[in-house]
Order: structure tokens, then C-alpha cells, then sequence
């Protein structure tokens, strides 16, 4: 898999029906998967909410969002992030250096529950940023 730049859009407890909603509008094949079961969240209301989803269309659009944590704050207009993702180990910690550099890392860029590593920052322009670097693939 080639490297990935894509919008992670942020909701507050509707990123289901928004993904499904988007899914209406692009077509196309969404994963969803919850707080719970990744175990992410010890918060019993945040369970069934929406860690990471994740819309493909036919034509290759790729459209991310998630629920905002409860302990997170959201703000309606700087809900997004860009996200990076892949497979190659040492172009995504490169990108991951640059962008946190002056900048601030709110998820140190390490071994994640579902098996990749994953980092997230805002850079010194502000602009939210999340690294996914794909563990083994089975």
C-alpha cells in the first residue's frame, strides 16, 4: 500500500450516521469501529461510540472520521485532521518528525491497540495531523 493523505473528519456522538450518511452520498464500503472494541475508552457512555471510521468509494475516495472522546473538546468548524497512512515504516516517521516539530504531539507516535503504530499532532500552523503506520499484515 502506497502512502495515503486523507480527511479525518471529528463528530460528537452522530459519527455514526454521518459515515452512513457520506456512504449514501459516495457509495462504497465503510468499516466502523467502537471505543469498545478496542477497549480505548474506560468511559461506559463512549462504548458504542465511533473510534475510527472509514469510507472507501469505487473510484478510490477515502473519507475518515470518529466521535470525539468525552474528555476531548469539539468545536464545530475545527473538527477535521489530515491523516497519513501506509505501510512504509521509515517515510511516515520522517513525515511524522517534520510535522511535530514545533509543533505539539497529543498522541506520542507508538504501538497502538489494533496493532499498527499511531501518532497524533498539530503542527505549528495548528493543522491536526494523524500518522498510521500498518503493523504486519497476517
Amino acid at each position: 500500500m502506497t502512502t495515503r493523505l486523507n480527511p479525518y473528519l471529528g463528530f460528537k456522538d452522530n459519527a455514526r450516521e454521518a459515515m452512513n450518511f457520506y456512504q449514501s452520498v459516495f457509495g462504497g464500503e465503510l468499516a466502523l469501529s467502537t471505543f469498545g472494541e478496542f477497549q480505548a475508552s474506560e468511559d461506559a457512555s463512549e462504548q458504542e461510540k465511533i473510534m475510527h471510521g472509514m469510507l472507501t468509494s469505487e473510484s478510490g475516495l477515502v473519507l475518515m472520521g470518529a466521535d470525539t472522546p468525552n474528555g476531548m473538546s469539539y468545536t464545530p468548524g475545527d473538527n477535521y485532521s489530515v491523516s497519513l497512512s501506509g505501510e512504509d515504516d521509515a517515510e511516515l516517521r520522517g513525515y511524522w518528525e517534520k510535522l511535530s516539530d514545533g509543533g505539539t504531539v497529543t498522541v506520542p507516535l507508538e504501538k497502538a491497540p489494533w496493532g499498527d503504530t499511531f501518532g497524533m499532532c498539530t503542527d505549528k500552523f495548528g493543522v491536526a495531523w494523524l500518522v498510521n503506520i500498518a503493523g504486519a499484515q497476517q
